[in-house]
């Protein structure tokens, strides 16, 4: 759909903006853009800026007998109130008398923005799910936490909560100016109040969190699927595969609508390849309900702090294979807590600190694991806190003393992680799901008695005759107190074109790395020397704990493109991530070289011999 034209307004301090879009008579999307990454999740770790878009529903009848009713569909938070609101003035029809606005997800940030409406706005009327408006009730009242001891906040009196239209299944929401919207409760443990809108007269569905991406673009609708698959698939990894079968499950119930367009919370609009994205969710969900092992992830989050750290940590598991399945203990059944505990192969549990104490829906969780847990299997625990982290002690000290083991030592992090958590994190799951599989092979081993079919399997012996150069990858990214680095050894490496230069270099899921090889990203290749290769071998191939350096001890150099270069190779290149196939286990990485040159024009490239073609 091609859109005419749009009216901007900016925060110049902040660097946010908001567009009006017309979407068609009777609908503008504002949409607000957000060019700089303003947020450490794992979501945005792309760092392609954002979006957040909703959408103001009015009647075009500029008559006497038009209705003067507005509806708002999945206001922004409140990161974009200064420039959102005045656009929502101007916006508005000046007939303009009572306000209706749906909200689906729900989060402090996006509270913060209803008490601003609601004082401008005193006749509006707030429409949820039943989790959206107990949510909306519980955090009406209450106010971030401040950010130091010596942070000065301004105590306003809320407005009066407005009254709230509570949906508890799919209902029609307003017939009228020519716009049906339906409502459809989808709730997942991450956005329990999930609440989207569906306009059937135009095919239009308002998907809130399913089917984002974070791109900042004021473009209606995307180009064509490809241009937005990664950071589709990005967000798929990072949100939304712990809760995989809640998620397969919504995505059926909307393949029974009328679809013509998708328009999410983020991103632009999918217009002609909905269905594809539709599939695209189904399968990217399989692999993770067909894992062998699985990891309950139980959690409760204040202000999202201990939900961005559940994130990370369930991302790093994922890249293993192994299946993490989450549960927000203020919304799951006892019923669905206990089945999760009698399924898992481990336990993870995280909870924020309030009032000194963990959450009661947390303590209760507790004493079911207590109580119904296995004690063979690894638990790890995890939380945000203020001054504080009783709620954390508390769980520690419950777990130990009941006979549990645990996979890591207690991640207690103050407010919610910077970028270098956020990978530190990502890399302890991975070390957690890592340990989890080889257990898993050594009770396998002992079964069979030790033996390695694909040690004598004739394809796995010819794969293993393919050979390739030994290198280092290594990667940097990010400023200041900011950067975070990662290093690998790299054998699956091939030339891939002349005109342009590039390379080919496959990546396993698992690898800290791979989070840093990107489109769009940078790194180095450190090709190694035959005879001096066995130093940075030793280096680069021992284990590494979760957020160490990669980089200690070792003396390097930096490359024009910012990259980490090593003397002691014995040629390098800098090269720029272009395209990334998934490819079973691995992603391969097709890079352009942008730049190179050679350290030892005497040496000769190391190579690496397998035996088989079963492991590296």
């Amino acid at each position: 759909m091609k859109i005419p034209f749009f009216q901007q307004s900016t925060d110049q301090s902040t660097r946010l903006d908001v567009v009006s879009i017309p979407v068609h008579p009777g609908l503008i999307c504002l949409r607000g853009l957000s060019s700089e990454r303003t947020r450490f999740e794992l979501e945005y770790a792309l760092e392609r800026g954002s979006t957040d878009n909703s959408f103001l529903f009015f009647d075009s009848d500029t008559s006497e007998n038009a209705s003067k009713d507005v509806v708002l569909v999945h206001p922004p938070g409140d990161i974009y109130g200064d420039v959102f609101l005045p656009a929502l003035a101007k916006a508005l029809p000046k007939a303009t008398t009572r306000l209706k606005v749906v909200v689906g997800h729900v989060n402090p940030n996006r509270v913060e923005l209803l008490r601003r409406l609601a004082y401008i706005y005193p006749f509006m009327e707030l429409i949820s799910s039943n989790p959206g408006a107990k949510l909306i009730k519980d955090l009406w009242i209450q106010s971030r936490p401040p950010l130091s001891h010596n942070e000065e906040r301004t105590q306003q009196s809320s407005p009066s909560l407005p009254l709230i239209r509570v949906i508890r299944q799919e209902e029609l929401l307003l017939k009228s100016f020519a716009h049906q919207l339906g409502l459809l409760p989808v709730p997942t443990p991450r956005w329990p109040g999930g609440l989207l809108v569906f306009e059937s007269n135009s095919g239009l569905l308002m998907s809130d969190k399913f089917f984002s991406a974070h791109i900042c673009t004021a473009d209606w609708a995307e180009v064509n699927s490809v241009s937005t698959q990664e950071e589709r698939r990005h967000f798929y990894d990072s949100l939304m595969s712990s809760m995989a079968t809640q998620v397969s499950q919504a995505v059926e119930r909307l393949e029974t609508l009328d679809i013509r367009t998708i328009a999410p919370g983020h991103g632009p609009s999918i217009d002609g390849s909905w269905r594809s994205l539709l599939n695209s969710y189904q399968r990217w969900g399989e692999g993770q309900q067909e894992a062998s092992l699985k990891v309950a992830l139980f959690f409760a989050s204040a202000y999202g702090n201990t939900a961005a750290i559940a994130d990370a940590l369930a991302r790093g598991i994922s890249r293993t294979g192994v299946r993490v399945e989450s549960l927000n203990c203020e919304f799951a059944s006892s019923n669905e807590l206990l089945s999760a505990i009698k399924e898992a192969d481990a336990y993870l549990i995280g909870s924020p600190t309030l009032g000194g104490h963990a959450p009661t829906p947390i303590v209760s969780t507790l004493g079911t694991l207590l109580a119904e847990g296995d004690r063979s299997r690894p638990v790890g625990i995890f939380g945000s806190y203020g001054w504080s982290g009783e709620a954390l002690d508390l769980l520690e000290q419950k777990l130990r003393d009941g006979g549990f083991s645990f996979g890591f030592e207690p991640v207690k992090i103050k407010f919610s992680p910077n970028a270098l958590m956020v990978k530190t994190l990502e890399e302890r799951g991975t070390a957690f799901g890592r340990d989890l599989l080889n257990s898993r092979r050594q009770q396998q081993r002992r079964k069979i008695g030790g033996l390695r079919e694909s040690s004598s399997d004739p394809l796995m012996l010819a794969l293993g005759r393919v050979v390739g150069s030994l290198c280092v990858l290594t990667s940097r990214k990010g400023k200041n107190e900011e950067t975070i680095s990662g290093a690998m050894i790299a054998s699956w490496v091939s030339q891939a074109s002349f005109s342009p230069p590039g390379i080919t270099i496959s990546v396993s899921k698992d690898r800290a790395v791979e989070a840093l090889l990107q489109r769009g990203d940078s790194f180095a290749l450190n090709i190694l020397a035959e005879g001096r290769e066995k130093v940075l071998m030793k280096q680069f191939l021992q284990p590494f704990e979760p957020g160490a350096d990669r980089f200690v001890g070792l003396q390097t150099e930096t490359g024009p493109a910012g990259q980490p270069l090593i003397p002691d190779a014995l040629a390098w290149l800098e090269a720029r991530v272009q395209e990334r196939m998934e490819c079973g286990d691995h992603w391969v990485i097709y890079a352009e070289a942008i730049h190179g040159s050679v350290f030892d024009n005497q040496g000769v490239t190391a190579v690496h011999h397998r035996r088989t073609g079963a492991n590296y």
